[in-house]
């Protein structure tokens, strides 16, 4: 079960690199975790991938996220918030998801970079 989840995470993570409104950290984190339950070989085998590992590992150790991750992060969530209000046009809804998306992107802005840049 433990293995199935943390696929099915990690497999949402590698998603979010590519779609804009999937978060990527929080899905590998909770695959990190179901992963250290079910299968330390896929744990350290995620750990391991270039494009999360570091990121998770700066995030473990120092809640810190690097300034090209937030650069892109912020970018794709302004992207996000332009779509959202040309494919719903004016009106409330709009206007709350991008408040919402306004609100991610700055607390992705104001988390700390790492100490040391992985």
């Amino acid at each position: 079960m433990w293995v199935m989840l943390a696929g099915m995470s990690f497999s949402i993570g590698v998603l979010g690199i590519f779609l804009p409104l999937l978060p990527t950290t929080v899905f590998m984190l909770i695959a990190i975790y179901c992963a250290s339950r079910g299968s330390p070989r896929f744990e350290a085998w995620i750990r391991s991938r270039h494009y999360v590992g570091p990121l998770l590992v700066n995030w473990e150790q120092e809640r810190a996220i690097p300034k090209r991750a937030k650069i892109f992060a912020v970018c794709t969530i302004a992207l996000s918030a332009i779509i959202t209000v040309w494919s719903l046009g004016p009106g409330w809804l709009s206007g709350a998801v991008v408040a919402l998306l306004m609100l991610i992107a700055l607390w992705l802005a104001t988390r700390p970079e790492p100490s040391s840049h992985s």
